[in-house]
């Protein structure tokens, strides 16, 4: 959601996913004053479902949406839906102990299951299909399979995961630069625009007041926070902040810990039955394992859906296709002169540590927010509503763990952030080369 800067309303990106959403429901925008136990700003994942989670608790909520639901990272993103909630979270032990670490990482393969749960209580169409498969190119990949492995088994999970050899590599990607993998039946992938739409109308269906093109201009924090759109205003004793990567100006605190990231896709024409086999013979999502990754599955009506490319400059290319279309190629050279029909790009909300920052503001303690999901978001938004949801109702010993986690906010203001990561993550790039 883009919020802060009082330009126009915006419609869905030209995406395959909006082209091909299976609900035109619009809501209205807010006009006038209303009153709500909870205010909830952004209408992607994180605040459809904490609207829901509230609502089921008997909380009366109002969720504002700068332009349409799922119009941010929430309607845009791949449409992976894999374990995990950070990244090597062992490194946040000195802060909540071996225990809260373990328990983090619990977390990450709950959020899976949250999203799973989700689909089947509101009969939500939005093509899941599971199967998952991390690909390996250095050795130093399949070190680290094993090791995930290990870690997963002494977690508990119940889903089959299982290493890839080299030579059966052809099972999983008729591709030839991968010397391994590593197969996750708990993790898949689906239709994200359709997922978040259903989540409305699972929202409404609870008597949350839905409202987008509903920009918010002005907060008055206090006992009663005071929400005001163009033509609107929300009286709330609680608020969440759920804007994420598209925050802008809106909160400045939250907005210095958050980096906006650039991420693209490519959608190809309707592949031909054999050649979809060959390519993904079993119909799994499949990502690389370096810094600047790939990622691609295929969607339901046989197209491939190629991602990857995460722009750290603040500054999205002028030709997506032309950016994208070699970095494809290269694992598919097959695929040259096949018809790419769509090409879309959109932010996602990266922070320092690369776990998910949720929270409350300090000085004003009934002001609650979730954001930089770090490319996780899919299942890790979930996770943050519940938790989200549960604070707001009283205590959440997953909520006090992520906020005991201290988030660095990122020097020099929007104007230089981005360059310093960029930097960064070159280095980070170099050394995939090693």
């Amino acid at each position: 959601m883009q919020t802060g800067r009082h330009n126009g309303h915006q419609e869905h990106v030209a995406s395959y996913y909006a082209a091909t959403r299976n609900d035109h429901q619009q809501w209205p925008e807010l006009s006038g004053e209303l009153d709500a136990d909870v205010c909830v700003i952004g209408g992607g994942f994180t605040g459809l479902n904490t609207a829901i989670n509230l609502a089921q608790a008997g909380h009366k909520v109002a969720l504002l949406e700068g332009n349409r639901i799922g119009w941010g990272a929430s309607g845009r993103n791949g449409g992976q839906l894999i374990r995990g909630i950070g990244h090597d979270t062992s490194q946040f032990a000195r802060w909540i102990g071996e225990d809260g670490v373990r328990e983090l990482d619990l977390m990450g393969l709950e959020a899976v299951q949250l999203v799973r749960q989700r689909i089947e209580q509101f009969n939500i169409d939005c093509d899941l299909r599971w199967g998952y498969c991390d690909l390996a190119t250095k050795r130093r990949h399949l070190k680290g399979f094993e090791e995930e492995m290990a870690h997963l088994a002494s977690l508990g999970y119940q889903h089959e995961t299982k290493l890839i050899s080299r030579a059966d590599m052809g099972s999983i990607v008729g591709a030839d630069r991968y010397i391994g993998g590593m197969t996750d039946m708990g993790s898949g992938h689906l239709h994200p625009l359709n997922l978040a739409l259903g989540e409305a109308r699972a929202a409404a269906s609870l008597g949350v007041a839905l409202f987008e093109q509903s920009r918010v201009i002005h907060i008055d924090y206090g006992s009663k926070v005071q929400v005001t759109t163009a033509h609107g205003r929300i009286s709330a004793d609680y608020l969440v902040i759920g804007c994420n990567a598209y925050l802008n100006d809106l909160n400045p605190e939250l907005g210095g810990r958050v980096l906006p990231a650039g991420s693209y896709i490519l959608a190809t024409e309707v592949l031909e039955k054999r050649l979809r086999q060959r390519l993904l013979p079993q119909n799994m999502a499949v990502c690389d394992q370096n810094v600047a990754l790939d990622y691609y599955r295929l969607s339901a009506d046989g197209r491939l859906l190629f991602g990857g490319a995460c722009n750290y400059s603040g500054r999205d290319p002028k030709d997506i296709k032309a950016f994208m279309l070699p970095k494809l190629l290269r694992v598919f050279p097959e695929l040259a002169g096949t018809a790419i029909e769509f090409q879309w790009g959109g932010m996602i909300g990266i922070g320092a540590n690369r776990l998910p920052q949720i929270g409350r503001l300090k000085q004003h303690p009934n002001v609650f927010y979730a954001q930089a999901y770090s490319g996780h978001g899919l299942n890790a938004t979930h996770m943050a509503a519940k938790l989200v949801a549960e604070a707001i109702k009283g205590e959440s010993r997953g909520f006090e763990l992520f906020s005991t986690v201290p988030h660095m906010t990122f020097p020099g203001g929007p104007s230089l952030r981005s360059p310093l990561l960029a930097l960064g993550m070159l280095w980070h790039r170099m050394k995939d080369l090693l």
